[in-house]
């Protein structure tokens, strides 16, 4: 062990004594119109002030069609029982090529009325396409894709979560090559149960979690047959306190096994760690990521997880309610967190935004993963009793300064990023395929931002698919480590899920610093095999097959 912890120690130091690249001057610019993307969420608001109306949805990116191109899907809401608003569908963009993308809802079979939340997309029956499952405010449902044309499989799959879901993640947690299904849920609320608050003490007003029971999240073990089983019990993950609206699957004690991680609003976040005989151990309280420093709940709303500082062990970055700040929780090892937000620089210009998506990824390719952050709202009538909070709000772009330390540039981004909307999922991938990674925005109530990525890239990078044999058939939870000419080391895990009620690209993408050289990657795959490639080439996608090594 003491070899074990002197090796991460001196990847640490490496990290930390390497000098940050110059800072390229970030650059997004707005191409929603441009590349022909015309959704527009719909929250089926009608004076009411119903709670699902302020919680928005989420956005995936993902190739569906499997032609290398990464492609949009946008969720929506829809029309309450009882009100005059027409009624509204989720949307799916095929990416034809560079700036160019067409909805193709109803050609594939996706036109179906449902009051969605969030997206997870994976290939659960190993047959080569990208299945879809919307969480909404129930029933859930499960889109099987056979060669690009969707059909519902919910109730055949035994999926359709009744209750009021939110984020969603496919994962193998029981590694028996099947992925398996995780689904968050929030709080019991029906139209006839709906309650009554106010802010100003006159109007009615969007009543807050603690004034609803929890609902349990759901975990579902895919049999192999086309049907899953619930197993939240037997896993230990049942819990009817658990208001939970972010997921992110991680390996934080570096087993083997993916571990998860529930961002909960105004309960105890969790982590449960998987103890690989199908059975999760909760230790949020023990890891130090259950309160806040001050030993309070927050609202916990989106979450990722990744290796922000180079330790080779994953970090999370949490999205929370206005006064509250952002979290930026360092992972210790010994199963322990720290809260980095007050002395990384991202707490202080946090403060007053309530952030759903975030996630972190390279916007500059410079080697460090940067943080990106939707903000916007939940009340509408916020700044007339909060005079220094506003309903509507800029999202936050943090850079990557090197020694846990971040600047905020979203103001020196460009006009994209200083628009203020009410944001809520978000999610990243290389839309256009220059290489670096791009950005999708969804609003609550109005239409969907589509920022192009423009900034200088610091140096090149190493994009990787992966494609499982024995493992699933995306390679669900394997770990890809880049070893750099530096001494550096990379390292990301493949997976779903992650921000708010959203999911990233799949592929994996490494920025190198200037005058860095690609040395080896290892990709340790969830079956136990390793894949190693010597001077993996850069600036372009590779794709790993399991046992076979590069095979594109």
């Amino acid at each position: 062990m003491k070899g074990f912890f002197a090796g991460v120690l001196a990847v640490g130091s490496v990290w930390a004594a390497a000098q940050p690249a110059p800072a390229a001057t970030a650059r997004f610019t707005d191409v929603t119109r441009e590349w022909g993307i015309a959704f527009k969420h719909v929250s089926g608001a009608f004076g009411k002030k119903y709670l699902p109306e302020t919680m928005g949805s989420g956005v995936a990116v993902l190739d569906y069609d499997g032609d290398g191109r990464q492609d949009l899907f946008f969720v929506n809401g829809t029309r309450f029982p009882g009100s005059s608003v027409a009624p509204a569908y989720s949307a799916l963009y095929r990416n034809e090529g560079p700036g160019q993308f067409k909805d193709v809802t109803a050609s594939v079979g996706l036109k179906v009325e449902a009051y969605g939340l969030g997206v997870a997309a994976a290939d659960y029956d190993n047959d080569g396409d990208l299945d879809l499952y919307l969480t909404a405010l129930g029933p859930n449902h499960l889109f099987r894709n056979d060669a690009g044309h969707f059909k519902d499989v919910t109730a055949e799959a035994g999926v359709g979560d009744p209750g009021f879901s939110a984020s969603a993640a496919f994962l193998d947690y029981d590694k028996d090559g099947r992925l398996d299904l995780f689904v968050t849920n929030y709080v019991e609320w029906t139209q006839a149960t709906d309650l009554r608050c106010t802010l100003n003490g006159r109007d009615k007003s969007y009543c807050t979690p603690e004034s609803y029971k929890g609902q349990s999240v759901r975990l579902y073990r895919n049999l192999g047959t086309g049907k899953f089983e619930d197993a939240t019990k037997r896993a230990g993950l049942l819990d009817a306190n658990s208001k939970a609206l972010g997921v992110a699957v991680f390996d934080f004690d570096q087993d083997g096994a993916s571990d998860l991680f529930v961002a909960n609003d105004t309960q105890p976040n969790k982590l449960y760690r998987n103890k690989g005989d199908g059975t999760f151990e909760e230790l949020g309280v023990a890891a130090g990521v259950a309160f806040s420093e001050t030993g309070v709940a927050r609202a916990g709303m989106g979450v990722d997880a990744g290796d922000y500082d180079g330790s080779g062990r994953p970090g999370l970055v949490i999205g929370n309610f206005s006064n509250e700040t952002m979290s930026l929780y360092h992972n210790e090892g010994h199963g322990l967190f720290l809260d980095d937000s007050p002395a990384s620089g991202i707490g202080k210009e946090s403060l007053l935004t309530l952030t759903f998506g975030a996630f972190f990824f390279d916007f500059d390719l410079d080697g460090r993963l940067d943080i990106f952050a939707s903000n916007g709202h939940v009340a509408d009538e916020i700044q007339s009793v909060q005079p220094r909070v506003a309903y509507a709000q800029p999202p936050h772009l943090f850079r990557n300064l090197g020694n846990r330390r971040f600047r905020g540039v979203g103001k020196e981004a460009g006009p994209a990023l200083q628009q203020a909307v009410v944001g809520r999922g978000a999610a990243y991938g290389d839309l256009d395929g220059d290489g670096d990674l791009d950005v999708v925005l969804a609003v609550n109530g109005g239409p969907a931002r589509v920022l192009r990525n423009d900034t200088p890239m610091a140096g090149t990078y190493v994009r990787l698919r992966t494609v499982g044999e024995r493992s699933n058939r995306d390679g669900l939870g394997a770990r890809a480590t880049l070893s750099l000419s530096s001494g550096r080391k990379a390292s990301a895990d493949v997976k779903t899920g992650s921000s708010y009620c959203s999911q990233s690209e799949l592929p994996l993408t490494f920025g190198l610093a200037p005058g860095e050289r690609a040395q080896k990657l290892e990709v340790r795959w969830p079956s136990g095999k390793v894949d190693v490639l010597d001077n993996p080439a850069t600036g372009k996608l590779l794709v790993v097959k399991e046992g076979l090594g590069l095979v594109k």
